[in-house]
């Protein structure tokens, strides 16, 4: 088990609210250089989308897409754990409307440099076995991959921990000091913690705590669920997506998967969302069983249910605040597990340099979002997220 502060905490440099992988990541990268960094969570860590995703790692519309890249392969030896990354990438459609809408990735990705197969059914019935005739052809991205998010979770909090960070979960946070424009300290349930520098990671809560102090980042909370089936022989790539459905194969076997649509979420003041099994796990079944045709005898032995938080256009924000220069705040917007090698590091490079280095993220900035209308939920058919008050993080 992750080793946790449990007593009233110092201070720390830099204070990250919200112990997901992307808050994790950016404590990583920060303790890595010696930087004093502690992460604090409402609950425990990993335990909204960042533990409940289907662990892929190809996000070839993201600035961030080549540092990806770049890192995952490397992500074993630089955190000292197992992630259990595996490259290659394959997703199968089933309609010619389906082979022009994900061949976009082909196109995107090799206008930066990354080659991809267009596979045939011959080709398609050898890298998975599972998948049937319905399928009428697909691609064989050669970048990105899959991880399993609960290692590589564990990997980022043990790493951080080795490097000299520090864990406080079970600690929400009730608020905010200033002092000229600045954050001096967070308000939490176990008194005040002071810092030189503030992270806002904190998933779908993140809009809360940033309206707090006075700029509140625009996002809508729903509901993501995975099933998880008996174990099955294994395939030679288990990252395999289509038919709606996002996941991987587990080295035991398992068929892990999810897929929208979502359910939009109201969160209330501090309480945690609920997590049961939703009528979207039958289209999700289903789904599966239209996809691997040859597996679907296999019983759905699990699911389970998290919290993801979008912005209003879909694209991650990670960009200081106006309000407070010593603030940067962080919504990957759904996409944070894979991007969280590149986006930790964006966010180190904030925080100690004032911009980032290596990519240029100015499509994450909040100014985007200078006329946004009031009502965007509504317009956008999505359930208005009313979370106001203390303690939400």
């Amino acid at each position: 088990m992750t080793e946790t502060t449990q007593e009233r905490p110092k201070g720390a440099s830099v204070v990250i609210v919200g112990g997901g992988v992307t808050g994790l990541s950016a404590g990583w990268w920060l303790a890595r250089e010696g930087i004093d960094v502690l992460v604090i969570d409402k609950g425990m860590i990993g335990w909204e989308a960042s533990g409940r995703n289907g662990g892929g790692c190809s996000h070839h519309h993201s600035p961030l897409f080549v540092e990806e890249q770049r890192l995952w392969p490397q992500m074993d030896e630089l955190l000292g754990y197992p992630t259990e990354f595996s490259a290659g990438r394959i997703r199968l459609a089933a309609s010619e409307a389906q082979m022009a809408l994900y061949g976009r990735a082909l196109r995107n990705a090799a206008r930066q440099g990354f080659q991809s197969d267009v596979l045939d059914v011959k080709q398609i019935k050898e890298l998975v076995p599972l998948a049937g005739d319905t399928m009428i052809g697909g691609y064989f991205y050669r970048f990105g991959g899959h991880a399993n998010p609960h290692r590589t979770l564990q990997a980022y909090a043990w790493a951080l921990q080795d490097h000299g960070g520090r864990l406080m979960q079970h600690c929400a946070v009730s608020g905010f000091r200033t002092e000229g424009g600045r954050v001096s300290g967070v308000e939490t349930q176990r008194g005040l913690i002071a810092c030189d520098h503030l992270v806002l990671a904190a998933g779908a809560q993140t809009g809360v705590l940033s309206g707090l102090l006075g700029l509140a980042v625009p996002v809508a909370s729903a509901r993501c669920e995975m099933i998880v089936t008996q174990p099955l022989p294994l395939m030679p790539y288990g990252g395999v997506d289509g038919n709606g459905l996002y996941g991987r194969q587990t080295l035991r076997g398992n068929l892990a998967y999810g897929g929208g649509p979502h359910e939009w979420l109201e969160i209330e003041g501090n309480a945690t969302p609920a997590k049961p099994t939703t009528p979207l796990m039958g289209p999700m079944a289903r789904r599966l069983a239209e996809l691997f045709p040859k597996a679907a005898h296999a019983r759905i032995i699990r699911s389970w249910a998290g919290v993801i938080e979008n912005t209003p256009d879909g694209r991650p924000v990670i960009d200081r605040l106006d309000t407070q220069a010593n603030v940067v705040v962080a919504t990957l917007s759904s996409v944070g597990f894979g991007l969280s090698p590149a986006s930790g590091r964006a966010i180190r490079d904030l925080v100690v340099e004032g911009a980032c280095g290596f990519a240029d993220i100015k499509s994450f900035s909040l100014k985007r979002f200078a006329q946004l209308e009031p009502d965007w939920r509504a317009l956008q058919g999505w359930q208005g997220a009313s979370a106001e008050g203390a303690g939400v993080a």
